[in-house]
């Protein structure tokens, strides 16, 4: 599953992420998901504060999902895995997928999907033409 995707951001589990199983608690993964969606999109060489500021534009999460497969524990090292499933005229859906570092163990996976939106009128609009050039450079199956 980890050759599907072209990007992946590591984490060590810090001791404030577990709960008292000493595993990480569940609100974590979503801020796992979020750390790795940003940097996915620097790597991506796109200026997402910046483009928000010139355009109006930013993202709105409309579903997150998670599916947790195995515990993931205090000090582990892992690897978050992102990629752009689809563009539709106005979302972005992005699946992502938590492995042990360096391994194939499956802990996590999930889904997020954000929907542009024009800031002053929270009114949906089309993922500009830039953005889908941009994402289709790396993600193969969107070219």
């Amino acid at each position: 599953m980890r050759e599907e995707f072209w990007f992946h951001f590591p984490f060590r589990v810090r001791y404030s992420e577990v709960d008292a199983q000493a595993v990480v608690f569940n609100a974590h993964y979503l801020t796992y998901f979020d750390t790795a969606i940003t940097e996915y999109f620097r790597a991506l060489g796109y200026d997402y504060l910046g483009e928000v500021a010139r355009t109006g534009i930013d993202f709105h999460t409309v579903k997150s999902v998670v599916e947790y497969k195995a515990p993931i524990r205090f000090d582990e090292d892992i690897e978050v895995y992102v990629r752009v499933a689809k563009i539709g005229r106005s979302s972005i859906v992005l699946t992502l997928a938590i492995f042990a570092k360096g391994s194939d163990d499956l802990r996590a996976t999930g889904e997020i999907i954000w929907v542009a939106t024009d800031q002053k009128t929270h009114q949906s609009v089309a993922v500009t033409e830039d953005l889908r050039t941009l994402i289709a450079s790396r993600e193969k199956a969107l070219a």
